[in-house]
Parts: C-alpha cells; sequence; structure tokens
C-alpha cells in the first residue's frame, strides 16, 4: 500500500508534511514530489504514469495559486486524487474552489485549506477498505481519539 504525495513548490513542504505524517502514523508507505502542472507537465505525467506501475493506491496533491495541479493529475490517472487547497493568495479561497469545482467525470477529492493531515486521513480510509490491517488501526485509533477527548473535557472548562 502507497500514497504518493505531490505539490507544486518548495515553500510548500511544510504545509504537505501533515499528510507525510498521517501516513507513517498508520504504517503507510509513501513518496513525496515536487512537481508543476505548468512548470514541468510532462515529467508530471511521467511520474504519474511511473506511480501507478509501481502500484499506488492514492495521490495526495497541495496547490495554491491556480491550484490546477490536482485536477491536472486527475485527469491522467484513474487512482484517488485529494487535493489539499494552499492559502496562497485570497486566504486560500481561490485555491479551494479551484480544486473543488472539478468538471463533472473528473473528481478531486478535497480537504480544508492547508489541511494536509486530513488528506492523509482520508487516504489511510480509502485503503482501510482494501487493508483489515489499516482497517483495525483506524478504528483503534478513533477510539483512542474519543477516549482521550472525553477524558480532557469530562470535568468541564473554566470561561
Amino acid at each position: 500500500m502507497k500514497v504518493a504525495i505531490i505539490f507544486g513548490s518548495k515553500s510548500d513542504v511544510d504545509k504537505m508534511k501533515g499528510a507525510a505524517n498521517a501516513l507513517k502514523e498508520f504504517g503507510v508507505e509513501y513518496s513525496a514530489h515536487i512537481l508543476s502542472a505548468h512548470r514541468v507537465p510532462e515529467k508530471l505525467v511521467e511520474v504519474i504514469d511511473k506511480l501507478e506501475d509501481e502500484g499506488y493506491e492514492c495521490i495526495i496533491a497541495g496547490a495554491g495559486l491556480a491550484a490546477h495541479l490536482p485536477g491536472v493529475i486527475a485527469s491522467h490517472t484513474t487512482l484517488p486524487v485529494i487535493g489539499v487547497p494552499i492559502n496562497a493568495a485570497l486566504n486560500g479561497m481561490d485555491s479551494l474552489l479551484a480544486i473543488v469545482q472539478m468538471p463533472k467525470s473528473i473528481p478531486v477529492a478535497t480537504v480544508g485549506i492547508n489541511n494536509s493531515y486530513n488528506a492523509g486521513m482520508l487516504a489511510v480510509q480509502m485503503l482501510s477498505l482494501k487493508y483489515p490491517e489499516i482497517k483495525e488501526k483506524l478504528n483503534l485509533y478513533r477510539k483512542n481519539m474519543k477516549s482521550k477527548f472525553i477524558s480532557e473535557n469530562e470535568e468541564g472548562v473554566e470561561l
């Protein structure tokens, strides 16, 4: 089970680390790539083809400004693509709308602005449909999350 993380600029590294962190928590192998839909489109297609050949099962794609990267990736593969809008201008709303408004038949699942961790978690959920060991880890993760929340908040809060 492998997931690729692709984003368009070195300046996005910190914003995309959350996806890698989520995948690491569940023992999911991943690779990360800096590629551009506009500056190196041929290289992007080459990498997408290689990822398919190597058995990757999902692609997480972060993009800001024009935010075409997730959609361009989705147009070149049938692998599920999860878009991460990156706050580069207009508080990231431009990126969010560009990624979520894909044309019919070329979907890109989309998470919140700068929320690459949730993209990693969505990839984990997708993989849990096929891999029982991931489903087991995910169920335990959720159980522990709930217990921790309850124990941290059951006494109420002082305002």
